[in-house]
Parts: structure tokens; sequence; C-alpha cells
């Protein structure tokens, strides 16, 4: 449980301002981003509900051209540092594009993010394996720690099955065809603090059985190796454990649940059922 406070340690929003495009709530504003906004008067409106993006910006790419020029503007004033990668904004999960943010200032602005996790699994005859990722030591967040066979945040224009695969040929080398196989088994959720901003997020969980000969091998840099676990140690390596990047607990804590390590009808099960699925 201790993990899933600790990715869900802003119970409320109080003393964040409301950010809209286009009449609906997308995010949340730090005061002091709010107040850097306000030198952006020909894009950003202010009133008793919170700051707008301006009302003559039509269109998801207008919008995008606006909110690019002003976040390179806030970069260089460090704010935050840019990714060079473009995120859907939303209102709601499943609601319309109405703009494009660049990864790193999404946190700053309070927009949901969303991204894929994938449990690579084993099952042998001595049991169930998981094959786990240690993150490279150049990493910016959780460097050296534990982390999945793939994972990643959704760019613009995908959805979660494509930025799958895509990541899984990436970060592992598996081939589309195998990871194409891939289960869906869940969607998670929390809203955690991040510097003056917020991060919420939503990851899209899932399950693929790997054959015993495949081997998943590093791709892109981001991965120093690849290591198949019982998945009783992965198990008590969250449980004992910080080795495992803060998020990837939640998705692992799902996991436990579903495979019976933990008893989902117990009272902790229960609790943390309920914990994975409260944010964003």
């Amino acid at each position: 449980m201790r993990h899933i406070e600790s990715c869900n340690d802003l119970p409320s929003p109080a003393g964040f301002i409301p950010f809209r495009i286009a009449g609906a709530q997308v995010g949340w504003l730090g005061a002091e981003l709010a107040r850097a906004l306000t030198f952006f008067p020909r894009d950003f409106h202010f009133d008793a509900e919170g700051v707008t993006l301006a009302g003559r910006l039509r269109g998801v790419a207008a919008r995008a051209e606006a909110l690019a020029a002003v976040t390179r503007s806030l970069a260089g004033r460090g704010f935050f540092t840019l990714r060079d990668e473009a995120f859907d904004v939303r209102a709601e999960p499943e609601g319309a594009v109405l703009a494009l943010l660049d990864r790193g200032a999404i946190p700053a602005f309070g927009v949901r993010a969303e991204g894929v996790h994938l449990n690579g699994l084993v099952r042998r005859a001595d049991g169930l394996q998981v094959w786990v990722g240690v993150r490279a030591r150049s990493k910016p967040v959780a460097p050296g720690q534990l982390d999945h066979v793939v994972a990643g945040g959704i760019p613009a224009g995908l959805d979660p099955m494509q930025c799958l695969v895509k990541e899984a040929a990436e970060e592992a080398s598996i081939p589309p065809e195998l990871a194409g196989r891939a289960r869906k088994v869940a969607r998670l959720s929390y809203v955690m603090r991040h510097g003056e901003g917020m991060r919420r997020d939503i990851l899209h969980a899932f399950d693929l059985e790997l054959p015993e000969a495949f081997t998943p091998v590093p791709a892109d840099g981001e991965v120093e190796r690849f290591e198949l676990w019982p998945v009783r140690r992965l198990y008590e390596a969250v449980r004992d454990t910080e080795k495992v990047k803060f998020n990837v607990n939640l998705v692992l804590i799902d996991l436990f649940l579903r495979e019976g390590l933990i008893d989902p009808a117990s009272e902790e099960g229960r609790a943390l059922r309920r914990g994975l699925e409260q944010g964003a």
C-alpha cells in the first residue's frame, strides 16, 4: 500500500488553478506557472474560473502551435525541460483530442498523460516467471531501478496497442507479430505531486505470454539488461524494497492480485484494488 500512497500524494487540487481548452477542463496549473502565463495575454485568458486557452485558437494544429511557442519560452526560464515528443491533450480519456503538448510540460500544466506497461510472462513447469528490465544508469527518472520488459508514454496519434507494439520493438526487440498478441488486463491511475505541478497518469497494463526460447534484447539504450525472475522474487522486491520504479509497482501489484499472490477477495486485496484505480 505504501507504493500506492506514494503515487497518490496529492489528495486535493487545492491551490491549483483549472486550465481549460474550448470550454473543457484539461489540466491544473500551479500558481507560479499561472503567473508566468499572464505574460502571454494573447494566448491565455484569466477569469474567476481559472485559465483558458484563447478561443481564437481553433483546431488542434493552432492550439498545438501556440502551446509549443509558449512552452519553449517557459522551458528557457527553467519551468521544465522539453522532451520533443508531443502528447495528446484531452478533457476525458476517451474524449476528443483538443491540443498537443510537449511531454516535458505535461505535469506543469496538470494534463492527463497515458502510458503502456507490459508484463512479459513465461509460464514454466516450475512456476510463473516475469521478465524484468534494469533501467539504464543514464535515465533521468529512476536510473538503475527495475522496470517492465516494455513501458512508455503514449505519444500523440497512437492508441495503447499501437504504442505497445512500437515500444516493444524499440526497447526489447520484440517483433510486432509477437507483441501484437499482448492482452490488455487493466487500466490503473494515480495523481501525484510533481514539483509545482501534478502527474495525472493512466497506465494501460498488458500481459504477454512469451515463449521460453525467446529472450528480449535491449535495443534503444534505455535498459541495461533484462532478467527472468520467478514471480515470487519480484513480489518480494515490491513488498520489501524500493528497487522497482515507482509506477511499475502499481502494475505489478495488479499482476500479483490477478495471479493470486495476494488474495483479491481479502480485505487487503480489496483495499489495494481501490487504491490502484483512485487517481487521474
